[in-house]
Formats: structure tokens, C-alpha cells, sequence
């Protein structure tokens, strides 16, 4: 993975890059401060997921797959949200899922609209993908709204989908079409 080619400045201030197994604890610090912010978006969360040795391991697993590409928001060396690009897809789908999140004390800055733009820029310009897709909780509106903001266009509903804050979830599906090039072929 060539990390230098997936980073891009957000802002004068914040940057997107691919996670580092150092940024364990910045980590832990944004998703303590986010916990309750984040509680009705997500899987129900051990006290071990707070351990900076965990993800400094799960951060190292990551950066060996192919079909990952874990970002972070971050300013300066502080973590201030993630994004990530898994089951990628290459051959005729050339598909990725995307999610994402922003520190509670970071929310209402559009840091999320933009790296999800970004994500989109580097995944049709760098992964050569054709496809992102993500899905929401049906109830999550700030996230559908980001989504919408990017271009992103419902084009389902899946009932009982993911198993979120304790019990299946149903979602909405988005997805945005980056390009219609043959697979594989960088932009002209």
C-alpha cells in the first residue's frame, strides 16, 4: 500500500492518512471522548476495545490485507476520526464499502463531508475503483445526510442488516458510481 499516495490535506489543519499502529492511543483517547456519540451507530464495544495495545495490533493486521485501506483524520499527531475502505473488490466490480466517523468534539466542521470526498477522489484515482458503497441505520440522518452531500444515492433498504448498540439493525444502502472507465483503467 502506498500510503503517501492515499494522504491528502482536508484542511490547513487536518489531514487524511493511512492509520498507523502509533496511532493506538490517539485512538483510544477519540473513541473514549466519542463513546456515547457513537454507542447508537455501532457494535456494542468491550471495555478491551479501550486498550491501545489491542488496536495497535489490529492497526498493524490491517496494513497487510489488500482489501482494506484504514485512514485516519487526524491533526497534527491527534486522531480525530477514521475512515475505511474494506472488501475491496477488483476484476468486473471494482467495489469498496466505506465507513466512517469524527470525534465528537470535532463534529458540525464538515470534517466527515470531506473525507468521504476525498476517500471517493483516492478510491476512482488511486484504487481504480468503479463503485463505493456504505450503508446507514435507517435512523442515522446526520450520516445519510453526509452521504448525500457526496454524491451518494439510496438505492436499498436491508432489513435487520448489522447488528448495532445490542440488538439487528435494519440500514439504508447508498452508493456512488465514480466513473465509467473499463476496469481497471486510470483516469485520462
Amino acid at each position: 500500500m502506498d500510503a503517501a499516495a492515499l494522504t491528502v490535506s482536508l484542511t490547513d489543519f487536518v489531514q487524511l492518512r493511512v492509520v498507523r499502529p502509533e496511532d493506538a492511543a490517539s485512538f483510544v483517547e477519540a473513541q473514549l471522548r466519542s463513546r456515547e456519540q457513537v454507542a447508537p451507530w455501532e457494535p456494542r464495544r468491550a471495555e478491551s476495545w479501550y486498550d491501545p495495545a489491542l488496536h495497535a495490533g489490529r492497526f498493524a493486521e490491517l496494513l497487510t490485507k489488500d482489501n482494506v485501506v484504514p485512514w485516519v483524520l487526524v491533526e497534527g499527531d491527534r486522531v480525530i476520526g477514521t475512515a475505511t475502505l474494506s472488501n475491496i473488490v477488483h476484476g468486473a466490480w471494482r467495489n469498496g464499502d466505506i465507513g466512517y466517523w469524527v470525534d465528537v468534539a470535532e463534529v458540525g466542521k464538515g470534517l466527515a463531508t470531506l473525507a468521504l470526498d476525498a476517500v471517493c477522489r483516492l478510491a476512482d484515482e488511486v484504487l481504480l475503483l468503479h463503485r463505493v458503497a456504505a450503508s446507514t441505520a435507517h435512523d442515522n440522518y446526520r450520516s445519510q445526510r453526509v452521504l448525500e452531500k457526496c454524491g451518494f444515492e439510496q438505492y436499498g433498504f436491508a432489513a435487520n442488516y448489522l447488528h448495532i448498540n445490542g440488538a439487528w439493525q435494519d440500514s439504508n444502502l447508498y452508493h456512488r458510481i465514480l466513473n465509467d472507465r473499463e476496469p481497471g483503467q486510470p483516469p485520462a
